[in-house]
């Protein structure tokens, strides 16, 4: 993710508490009207949209608190940040996601066995195609908003959320389509409510896959990217002074980026020298990677040139 580094984590925070906070007065009032709409509109892939909608609710309340905690300072107990709670939130949305997936997935199965079996499922009434149009154009606004205001932060749990908003976009069209199929074709066709249903979930499960991959590499204190690895050891080799570069070790904390290497120098220049090529490279790799980017060389002798 490429945003703005240059926030201040007080900036940051406040967008990113505006933003969710908006999206969970949406998130509240739709979760409501759909759930009210599946119940009285007979409609189990409305019930089920309204659910992952509460569960959007669910996962703002998870970002506001996260967001929070990894704003913090470093302190003795976390002195590289608490930047990874940030992380932990996303993989956090992306199980809730998942969950909720996997359980309209089955109970939309249990619906079309039944029907296939010979029991009869109620229509679905108007008020429930009225809730998928509202459910989709609302909360695709919110995902690009989300997502807008996520990447230019640099967020990938505000992201992650932006996506649980375009899954619940994505199943409120499946919505659309199931109930408008049961109500407009007939009783024979009110099995594509369900089926709705578990086109839904499936939906949801993939996009959970998606966001819960990164996060969880990042607790496990994976590698950053090939292409970032040598654009980082290209940017020290750049700085005067520098003969080589070695035993570089990268991982991602939340938005910032830890970075540790071996530099090499002339070994005859004093020690002074040396240090101001240290911070020399410092800066051009804050330059590049952010303010918060913590930096750790070990400046080494080239032993060859002696």
């Amino acid at each position: 993710m490429t945003g703005n580094n240059n926030f201040t984590a007080e900036q940051r925070k406040r967008k990113i508490e505006t933003v969710t906070l908006q999206g969970s007065a949406v998130n509240l009032l739709l979760s409501a009207g759909k759930i009210l709409a599946g119940v009285f509109g007979r409609s189990a892939a409305m019930l089920a949209d309204g659910v992952h909608s509460l569960s959007d609710l669910l996962s703002d309340i998870i970002v506001l608190v996260f967001v929070r905690i990894s704003s913090r300072k470093m302190d003795n107990g976390h002195e590289y940040g608490h930047g990874k709670f940030e992380t932990l939130a996303t993989l956090i949305v992306s199980l809730i996601l998942l969950v909720v997936g996997a359980g309209f997935l089955a109970s939309g199965i249990r619906s079309i066995v039944s029907v296939i079996s010979g029991e009869t499922i109620p229509s679905p009434g108007y008020v429930a195609l009225a809730a998928a149009v509202v459910s989709i154009i609302s909360k695709e606004w919110l995902y690009r908003y989300t997502v807008r205001v996520g990447k230019a932060v640099d967020s990938p749990v505000m992201v992650a959320n932006a996506w649980h908003h375009r899954s619940d976009a994505l199943s409120s069209i499946a919505s659309l389509v199931g109930i408008g199929g049961a109500i407009f074709l007939g009783d024979r066709w009110t099995i594509l409510d369900p089926l709705a249903s578990c086109c839904i979930s499936i939906a949801i499960i993939i996009v959970s896959v998606k966001m819960a991959g990164p996060a969880l590499n990042e607790l496990l204190d994976s590698s950053l990217p090939e292409d970032m690895e040598n654009d980082i050891l290209d940017t020290v080799s750049a700085v005067a002074g520098v003969r080589n570069v070695h035993g570089l070790k990268t991982r991602r904390n939340g938005r910032s980026v830890i970075i540790e290497a071996h530099i090499v120098v002339d070994p005859s220049i004093p020690v002074v020298q040396a240090h101001r090529i240290a911070t020399a490279a410092e800066h051009a790799l804050r330059g590049k990677y952010g303010p918060d980017t913590q930096i750790s060389l070990h400046m080494e002798p080239d032993i060859n040139a002696e």
